[in-house]
């Protein structure tokens, strides 16, 4: 099975080293001297990695062949795609890889059917599961343990905890436009004298 491993940033100097969008919590396995990934776009790659080192908080990584920074802007965007089994999972029982999460049941604590996992959206403040809920609506809900206490892989079930208004519809919220015309209204009544 195929893992998306990192995204490939800017050119980082001018000996063709590049930065890296990690996108595994095991860089050092995936990402380290010698590894050989595959790419996608298929034609950039396969891909060995020479070296690899952290300059300002941001992973740096050198490929073979990749010796300046032309070459090394030429590899922008590309994804790293490592090879794994699928049955292999993190060392840390708290972390998971996406496709281990993806089509699990979702419930809540109380034990009601919300959905299905349909992806893991990896953003820089935290990952959101992407859940198909049983109307066909999307729910997100982030990935934190206060709010997802429980992924059981053998039961194919993740458990969620969510705050009030997380898997809610809500009341209806009123459109700026709307917002603006109370707003008006409201300003004509307290004050008489006003033109509008």
């Amino acid at each position: 099975m195929q893992l998306v491993v990192a995204r490939i940033g800017r050119a980082h100097g001018i000996k063709g080293e590049v930065t890296v969008e990690v996108r595994t919590d095991e860089p050092e396995l995936r990402l380290g001297p010698g590894a050989v990934l595959a790419t996608d776009p298929a034609s950039a790659g396969p891909l060995t990695i020479a070296a690899g080192r952290v300059h300002s908080g941001r992973l740096l990584l050198r490929f073979e062949g990749v010796r300046d920074r032309n070459a090394a802007e030429a590899l922008r965007n590309t994804l790293l795609v490592a090879e794994i089994d699928p049955a292999e999972r993190p060392e840390d029982p708290e972390e998971f890889y996406d496709h281990q999460l993806e089509d699990l049941e979702v419930v809540t604590v109380d034990g009601a059917v919300v959905g299905r996992i349909e992806s893991v959206a990896h953003l820089p403040a935290q990952d959101l599961l992407v859940i198909r809920g049983a109307d066909g609506g999307e729910v997100l809900v982030p990935f934190v343990s206060e709010i997802v206490p429980e992924i059981d892989l053998d039961a194919q079930r993740a458990v969620v905890d969510p705050p009030p208004g997380l898997l809610d519809e809500g009341e209806p919220q009123a459109s700026p436009a709307e917002g603006k015309a109370g707003s008006l209204e409201e300003e004509a009544q307290a004050d008489p004298g006003n033109p509008r």
